[in-house]
């Protein structure tokens, strides 16, 4: 159960910034981006964009592919799925009051 908690508060950590938050809404709505299509819209510069990107990517939250010398980031859709689930539910119901819930 520990090892569980420690992956939710990574993810919970990653979203907890209201930056973080709002890259995510530009790869859900835009679709996959490279730096240089984020950057104008954030309105950060290079290096705190990737800063965020880093966080985001270590939590899982989003993918990462490379074509030639650019990067290209979308949302993971498994994790988001996952995070927005009655999965995490179970965790915090008391017991008994458990019903549709996956456990």
């Amino acid at each position: 159960m520990e090892q569980q908690f420690l992956l939710y508060k990574q993810k919970f950590k990653a979203l907890a910034d209201e930056k973080r938050l709002e890259i995510l809404h530009i790869l859900c709505t835009d679709g996959t981006s490279c730096v240089c299509d984020l950057q104008p819209k954030i309105g950060m510069t290079q290096s705190k964009l990737s800063y965020h990107l880093k966080i985001m990517l270590d939590a899982d939250l989003i993918s990462r592919t490379e074509k030639g010398t650019w990067s290209y980031y979308a949302i993971n859709e498994d994790t988001i799925n996952h995070l927005l689930s009655e999965e995490l539910c179970c965790l915090f119901r008391p017991d008994g009051n458990s019903s549709g819930c996956c456990c």
